[in-house]
């Protein structure tokens, strides 16, 4: 019961209930996610951990309106995605996440400042203000010298940093890592994942995906699956 004058506790970000993912590959039947229920409050940091094979893929591409589920009901930021178009969710999408992937997904050719810029030039937002900005990202994260190399020119620490100044200049409700740390050598996994803590500090809601135990200790709040369904604890590969 909500106390007398005290304001309603906000929407959970991400709220799965009994989410399901079936696909047919062959005429045979998968079922990738089974029955998944998940809330995930703002201002929370929870890594979906699993071996290779578990669902935490299908699970991050579910949660990031990458994919729709088969079977029950999500929604982000309060929204029902399935009442959604196409171009609704492509909206609501690129709104509310910012994705930090393994592989960067970096625009090769294409200077840090450019890299981060382009999900604002997406949005509408005037050159000046794209600038402005995306400097403030990548100074945030210790890029401020690294403006104008493009992802060639950086390590892979550098440039996964570049990814997460993108992912954080939308100021989106929602960053969702995928794997963040999977091409990286421990010392920059390391600075990558401080990062991520540094970001939840401030606030920032995140969902880390990872099939490496040592990287999940990051987050706050661990969640453990396997064969497509959420189990109580870790079980290795």
């Amino acid at each position: 019961m909500i106390p007398i004058g005290a304001a309603p506790a906000p929407p959970p970000i991400v709220a799965l209930d009994r989410v399901s993912r079936t696909y047919a590959m062959d005429g045979v039947r998968v079922e990738a996610l089974r029955d998944v229920s998940l809330a995930v409050a703002p201002g929370e940091f929870v890594a979906i951990i699993g071996p290779s094979g578990s669902g935490k893929s299908t699970m991050m591409n579910i949660i990031g309106c990458l994919d729709r589920p088969s079977a029950g009901a999500y929604r982000l930021a309060g929204m029902p995605v399935a009442e959604l178009s196409d171009d609704g969710l492509a909206r609501l999408r690129s709104r509310t996440i910012g994705f930090v992937f393994q592989s960067y997904n970096l625009l090769p050719r294409t200077t840090a400042l450019e890299n981060v810029a382009t999900p604002l030039l997406y949005q509408g937002v005037g050159r000046r203000e794209r600038t402005k900005r995306a400097t403030a990202a990548l100074e945030r994260l210790g890029l401020g010298d690294r403006l104008h190399h493009e992802p060639n020119q950086l390590s892979g620490g550098q440039q996964q940093r570049v990814a997460v100044a993108r992912a954080i200049v939308t100021d989106p409700a929602l960053i969702l890592a995928d794997e963040p740390t999977g091409n990286l050598d421990t010392a920059s996994g390391r600075d990558v994942l401080a990062v991520l803590r540094e970001l939840h500090s401030t606030g920032r809601t995140i969902v880390l995906i990872t099939h490496n135990a040592e990287v999940a200790t990051a987050a706050t709040r661990q969640v453990h699956i396997r064969d497509g369904q959420l189990t109580d604890g870790w079980m290795a590969a």
